[in-house]
């Protein structure tokens, strides 16, 4: 029989009995997509489509509160602050809630390599080692092997919870979705016909992207991002971060968000990048290495990653205006790892699978990316904190430009997953018809309403004094795709 879920376990492919008659050679791409597209038998494609709330579904606020150990208590109330503010803010701060509801529900059992957390706000712009700006996925802090329709399911569901709080009707957020399905099965099928080293080279930059792109409006709004993640860059962000003290530069304090680290904190993290040096290709180890840490604070960056441990570091050159600016975040475990692996662990340093699982989905990947361990504790991934990273704000267009920017994502994710693993069993089972697009469509649909009312009931913990959050914070709440 054919893997499908199981409770919270995922049967692996390698493992069936159906396939041990083909391990001794190599399987061929027309046996893979036959393998796909047996599974429709046992997980129907609109079986994809089903969505409700199951009888003893764990209560989000308890997961939410789960989530929260293990970080910095003082920033909680932030975090839950920006959780609040609409549904597209909770599901963004939520990955673990998604993660258990698509675990429960019918998947092939395919994993390739997913990004745990692939909703519409987590692809941007950044530059390519040559300096090119391109466009992927750009969040990995919950990437980890795992079912490729659980990626999916994230994706779809958040572009209808954001296309209802830009003030579309129903019909314009399932158009959306379904072009992101469209997408994602397209691009699929076709790079799982083309070489494994082709599919490794395949990247979208932002020239290719605008003559991609159809609508008028989106075009514009890519024009005036790319304008815009250009100048992010260390040396722009010098005068804004940074101040002149007793003849030398350091990072200004902005509190909550940014803040100082203690001596000893601060000695930890020193050493801490050295090791991480020894993680770097030797050119960029020699390229970072030439550089001096002068000042490093902690800044709370996102929704789902407030209250975790993050800093960004401050370098120097051999002159002032040659700067660097490093982000180091605390990485823990994928909330998808205890869905495949349950107590054990696949990788015992976080930031090392961040890092490796990054460079698995993305074409190119910052060559400053690495990993590191501060006092012997926590782990961290490395990475530049300004290399042109941006994003298309997605209250800033209308709903031709969501759908057409939907398909542009659609096709991010399936390249990203045909890198790893998988690619023509997934072809073959989502095929060349729009069953697939229209099953995920009811689900996004379905799923947005349970993400309002998950948004409801965190809205009332918080007004009963269950969980804390951040003076002022009710006040914001219906202001969607808040920081």
């Amino acid at each position: 029989m054919p893997p499908t879920t199981t409770g919270h376990t995922v049967l692996a492919t390698a493992d069936s009995a159906a396939y041990a008659s083909i391990r001794q050679r190599p399987t061929s791409r027309a046996e893979r997509y036959a393998m796909g597209k047996a599974l429709r038998k046992d997980v129907p494609r609109k079986a994809l489509g089903d969505w409700r709330a199951w009888p003893g579904r764990p209560d989000p606020v308890a997961l939410i509160q789960e989530s929260h150990e293990g970080r910095r208590s003082e920033l909680v109330p932030l975090r839950v602050g920006r959780m609040i503010t609409s549904p597209y803010g909770f599901l963004r701060g939520t990955a673990i809630v998604m993660a258990d509801d698509v675990s429960r529900l019918p998947a092939t059992g395919i994993m390739p390599v997913i990004g745990g957390d692939a909703h519409f706000g987590n692809f941007g712009f950044y530059a390519s080692p040559e300096g090119e700006l391109v466009i992927d996925l750009n969040d990995f802090d919950e990437a980890h092997p795992g079912c490729w329709e659980w990626d999916l399911r994230r994706l779809v569901a958040s572009i209808h919870v954001a296309g209802r709080e830009n003030g579309l009707s129903e019909e314009q957020c399932d158009a959306a979705v379904r072009a992101c399905v469209a997408a994602y099965r397209a691009e699929l099928r076709f790079l799982a016909e083309q070489p494994l080293l082709m599919r490794s080279y395949n990247q979208l930059d932002v020239e290719r992207l605008h003559e991609t792109a159809t609508e008028k409006t989106l075009r514009k709004e890519i024009k005036r991002s790319t304008k815009r993640a250009r100048k992010r860059t260390s040396d722009r962000a010098l005068p804004k971060f940074t101040a002149e003290q007793d003849g030398h530069r350091v990072i200004t304090e902005d509190p909550p968000t940014i803040t100082r680290v203690e001596d000893r904190e601060r000695a930890d993290l020193a050493a801490a990048l050295d090791g991480y040096l020894m993680t770097l290709a030797p050119h960029w180890r020699r390229v970072v290495g030439g550089y001096t840490l002068v000042d490093i604070a902690h800044k709370v960056v996102g929704v789902g990653s407030v209250g975790l441990r993050a800093y960004v570091a401050l370098l120097e050159g051999s002159t002032p205006d040659d700067v660097l600016f490093l982000q180091l975040k605390q990485a823990r475990r994928s909330v998808i790892a205890r869905y495949v692996h349950g107590d054990s662990a696949l990788h015992e340093h976080q930031g090392q699978r961040v890092v490796e699982y990054q460079q698995a989905l993305q074409t190119v990947s910052d060559p400053l990316l690495g990993w590191a361990t501060v006092g012997g504790e926590h782990t961290y991934y490395v990475r530049q904190f300004r290399n042109s990273k941006g994003t298309i704000p997605l209250d800033a267009i209308d709903a031709p430009a969501l759908t057409d920017y939907a398909g542009i994502v659609g096709h991010l994710l399936a390249k990203g997953h045909a890198r790893t693993s998988g690619a023509s069993m997934i072809a073959g089972y989502v095929g060349g018809s729009d069953k697939v697009d229209k099953a995920l469509a009811r689900f996004a649909r379905l799923y947005a309403d349970q993400t309002e009312a998950d948004h409801a009931g965190l809205l009332a913990a918080v007004k009963r004094g269950d969980l804390p959050v951040s003076e002022g914070a009710l006040d914001n709440v219906g202001s969607a795709f808040r920081p």
